[in-house]
């Protein structure tokens, strides 16, 4: 994780989609219900952009082999 942007950005999808989860579940309207499709999409982004090296880091600094 020495991409810190990308994994700012990355944590920052997963914070928000699991926020809207847990908002849509415990709104205490009972017709409410989360987007899943929207969630886990959300968590794949994120996962992908904390795995991703920003483009001004170079292979070196990021320890690629």
């Amino acid at each position: 994780m020495t991409s810190w942007k990308t994994t700012a950005a990355g944590i920052g999808a997963i914070l928000t989609a699991a926020g809207m989860a847990l908002s849509a579940h415990f709104d205490g309207d009972s017709t409410t219900v989360a987007d899943w499709g929207a969630v886990l999409a959300a968590l794949i982004i994120g996962v992908g952009l904390i795995v991703a090296r920003d483009n001004d880091v170079t292979s070196e600094e990021a320890k690629a082999k």
